[in-house]
């Protein structure tokens, strides 16, 4: 079709449920009149089988054997890109809604890397998800957030051998494994696309395995431990609260200003940041003892590696970084 965008946009699916099904086959029948897409599925075979009736004719439909340990969600995006018809690759979790002008947008910015981070926003944005919010806006004032949506061009992928499925911060490990290999990370908070929230329930489970991420960063979890400390520290004189309470707010608003954030973070989106930092003071510690217990559950198996050091996949390729210039040059 004329009006195609070259890019093959792949969902890595595992469910075990179908409560979601229409929604996400209305927004597959849309996406598809713009997009090759493929939903890698991992399901169990009568979810299967619900899913390759409806999306007949729509997408292109593969099987994926779940792994019985590892993260299933990398083995899905590894089988996705080998299957891909293209070079561009956008790989997204399948609560991401993209709009039109955000893929083009990916595809553009691919033109001169080969790894593209948009910005997920909540859409809609129930509490939780605004609890949630808070750590992104921080996460960008201090550095860049982590989506749930990446561009990828096929052949770094390829030629870096995907990258490892027993890591629990999958999205870190990706990138890492990427400028390891010598390829071009882009950040692209400008980049908006929409995120449907996850249900309570699922929210609330997914509290302590987030913490557990910051194994991969032992600055972040240094900083994350103190929380705790700083709390009950600052808890015994008012200004010391204040003034800690302020800190997060402006840090939180800052990240909401950045890149044009203010645009999409409502104006009540940083006061949602206090709430989220003193979770993660009390669910790091329970993830600091996780580690001795051999890691947190995932996916029905134990992982106790977040993601692996960019220094030991560079080690681990033997690979000769390729500079700025020749990555740029890519048409």
């Amino acid at each position: 079709m004329g009006d195609q965008i070259p890019v093959e946009y792949i969902i890595p699916l595992r469910w075990s449920s179908d409560a979601g099904l229409d929604e996400l086959t209305a927004y597959l029948r849309e996406l598809a009149t713009w997009v090759d897409v493929t939903v890698v599925d991992g399901s169990t075979a009568p979810l299967f089988d619900a899913h390759a009736e409806r999306w007949r004719g729509i997408v292109r439909h593969l099987a994926v054997r779940p792994p019985s340990t590892g993260n299933g969600k990398v083995v899905g995006v590894i089988a996705g890109v080998e299957a891909a018809r293209r070079e561009l690759v956008i790989l997204a979790d399948d609560d991401v809604r993209y709009d039109r002008r955000g893929v083009s947008a990916v595809a553009r910015a691919l033109r001169g890397s080969d790894l593209v981070k948009p910005q997920n926003v909540f859409a809609p944005a129930p509490w939780h998800a605004r609890w949630d919010t808070g750590r992104s806006l921080l996460n960008r004032a201090l550095g860049d957030d982590y989506p749930g949506t990446y561009g990828l061009r096929r052949s770094v992928f390829i030629e870096m051998g995907g990258y490892d499925t027993d890591v629990l911060f999958e999205n870190l490990e990706l990138e890492r494994t990427v400028r390891a290999a010598g390829g071009r990370v882009l950040s692209r908070p400008d980049i908006v696309v929409a995120r449907r929230p996850p249900s309570t329930a699922h929210f609330l489970s997914q509290r302590v395995r987030q913490a557990y991420d910051s194994w991969a960063q032992p600055a972040r979890l240094l900083a994350e431990a103190t929380i705790l400390p700083a709390a009950i520290w600052s808890s015994a004189k008012r200004s010391r609260a204040v003034v800690l309470l302020a800190v997060i707010l402006l840090l939180a608003e800052l990240g909401r200003r950045r890149h044009g954030g203010a645009e999409v973070f409502p104006r009540t989106a940083a006061l949602w940041a206090p709430l989220w930092v003193l979770e993660r003071g009390v669910a790091v510690w329970i993830a600091i003892g996780l580690r001795a217990r051999g890691g947190v559950r995932y996916g029905g198996a134990r992982l106790s590696r977040a993601a692996h050091s960019e220094a030991h996949l560079r080690r681990a390729t033997g690979r000769v970084a390729r500079s700025r210039s020749a990555a740029s040059a890519r048409p």
